[in-house]
C-alpha cells in the first residue's frame, strides 16, 4: 500500500515507521526539514518539504498513486484543507484528518470527510473511565 502522510508530527513519524516496517511504501510532508528528524534513518520513507495545501507538493509526494492520505498536522485548517483537496482533486478514497477542534470535527464530518478527533476521544475515554463503576 502506498500512503502519503501530511506532518511528521509525533504521530505522524510513528505511523510512518510503522507503515515502512510493515513493507507499505511511505511518503511524509512536513513544511519544516527539522522534523524529519523523527523519522529513523534506516527506513525508506520519502521525505517531502513543503505544505498539504500545494498540488505540486502533494503530487510530488506520490498523491496521484497513493492508496491513503492522512493528515495530523498541528493544525485544523491545513487537515481539513488538504484533505478537501486530496479527496476532491485527486479523488483518493482514504482520507482521514486529524481535527482538535470538536466543533469543526462535527461541521466537516457532515460534509463527508473523515474525522478523527482526539479531543472528543480523549474525553469520552475519561467520562467512560470516571463513570465506571468500581469493582470489589
Amino acid at each position: 500500500m502506498k500512503v502519503v502522510i501530511l506532518g511528521c508530527s509525533r504521530v505522524g513519524a510513528v505511523l510512518a515507521t510503522w507503515l515502512a516496517q510493515n513493507k507499505h511504501e511511505v511518503s511524509v510532508i512536513d513544511w519544516e526539514y527539522n522534523s524529519f528528524r523523527r523519522l529513523p534513518k534506516d527506513l525508506e520513507i520519502k521525505q517531502v518539504l513543503g505544505t498539504g495545501v500545494d498540488m505540486e507538493v502533494l503530487q510530488r509526494a506520490g498523491i496521484a498513486e497513493a492508496d491513503g492520505f492522512i493528515a495530523v498536522t498541528n493544525s485544523d485548517n491545513t487537515n481539513l484543507m488538504s484533505s478537501q483537496v486530496v479527496k476532491n482533486k485527486f479523488n483518493r478514497k482514504k482520507v482521514i484528518a486529524r481535527v482538535y477542534d470538536p466543533n469543526r470535527a462535527r461541521a466537516f464530518e457532515e460534509l463527508g470527510l473523515n474525522i478523527i478527533c482526539p479531543t472528543i476521544s480523549s474525553a469520552e475515554v475519561l467520562k467512560k473511565f470516571l463513570l465506571k463503576k468500581e469493582e470489589e
